[in-house]
């Protein structure tokens, strides 16, 4: 941008700013996960989990491109806000994305669908729920997803869904998987809103 004639100075600049915004974002991430680790307890705070799905969305649209992933979603109007650390809570949002699109990237036959939803669960839950296209899972397996270490990729390590079962588990929900009726599966967890999930102290503690 800086070589153009005339330099194109504001889009170098703005890219400049998502660039340090993206790294501050990194950084979160991987301090959150560092602790998360050590088991350290962390501050919750009142989060929109559909805009926290939104930015997940931003941050990941250069690979689901370069995926050919055909993203939908589905967030309810709705969806009262939850209580939770904001950055854990979009780390499982990016490893159930993630793992939709290894699941859909040998798929050639038909479109890599992928559709994420947002609801109420019940009258004290939300449900976040990822559904891909892809191959699916042996039905045996599937109590043994979120196994630490445990991946049906050739190439997996088995820590990320074993990573989202944790900050799910510490926010008091569950989390899921299933198979669709049609090709595919869907990863799904659900919390306690806001008024629920919080605790006396306003921390909550990673087992």
């Amino acid at each position: 941008m800086l070589d153009d004639n005339p330099p194109d100075i504001e889009g170098a600049r703005e890219t400049a700013l998502r660039s340090i915004r993206d790294g501050n974002r990194a950084s979160d991430v991987i301090s959150r996960l560092r602790s998360l680790f050590k088991r350290k307890e962390f501050v919750a705070e009142i989060i929109d989990l559909n805009e926290a799905t939104r930015e997940v969305i931003a941050l990941s649209s250069g690979e689901l491109r370069r995926s050919r992933v055909v993203l939908q979603t589905d967030l309810s109007d709705d969806l009262p806000r939850v209580n939770g650390d904001r950055v854990q809570l979009q780390q499982v949002i990016i490893n159930l994305l993630r793992n939709a699109m290894d699941a859909m990237k040998e798929i050639e036959d038909r479109p890599r669908q992928l559709l994420i939803q947002t609801e109420r669960d019940g009258g004290e839950n939300v449900r976040l729920s990822v559904q891909d296209s892809g191959t699916g899972f042996a039905p045996e397996v599937g109590d043994r997803l979120f196994e630490s270490f445990y991946s049906t990729k050739n190439d997996g390590m088995g820590i990320g869904l074993a990573i989202s079962r944790s900050i799910v588990e510490a926010h008091q929900g569950q989390i899921w998987a299933s198979l669709n009726h049609g090709p595919g599966a869907t990863f799904a967890f659900s919390i306690p809103c806001g008024s629920s999930s919080s605790q006396s102290d306003g921390q909550m503690t990673v087992h």
